[in-house]
């Protein structure tokens, strides 16, 4: 049986967007993408500000920030070093910089 996994992110961004295709979740996962800015009730019922980050709830187990993209790495078969939560708590923030510059820069707000 294929376990639910649902990635709630910010589908303006090019960063989220391009993380979220590349991953190879649907091989062992039935995976819901839902763009909080397109669903923004569904991606408001988690009570986590998408602009800190990203969401994936597997099976009802929600990881925010640095743990979904620890958690992501993890469930796909790709590389994995950000896979270690330590790794990706210290890549993150960098990330989640370039991800409102490049907002910023596009001429879109933050959600």
């Amino acid at each position: 049986m294929m376990r639910r996994l649902t990635i709630v992110y910010d589908g303006d961004c090019p960063f989220c967007a391009s993380y979220v295709t590349l991953l190879r979740l649907r091989e062992r996962h039935e995976v819901e993408l839902i763009d909080a800015r397109r669903d923004r009730a569904r991606a408001e019922a988690y009570g986590l500000d998408l602009n800190e980050g990203m969401i994936a709830d597997l099976d009802g187990e929600v990881h925010h920030g640095a743990r979904a993209m620890a958690l992501l790495s993890r469930l796909s078969r790709g590389p994995r070093l950000l896979g270690s939560e330590a790794v990706a708590a210290r890549v993150y923030p960098w990330l989640r910089g370039g991800r409102a510059l490049a907002l910023r820069l596009m001429g879109r707000k933050p959600l």
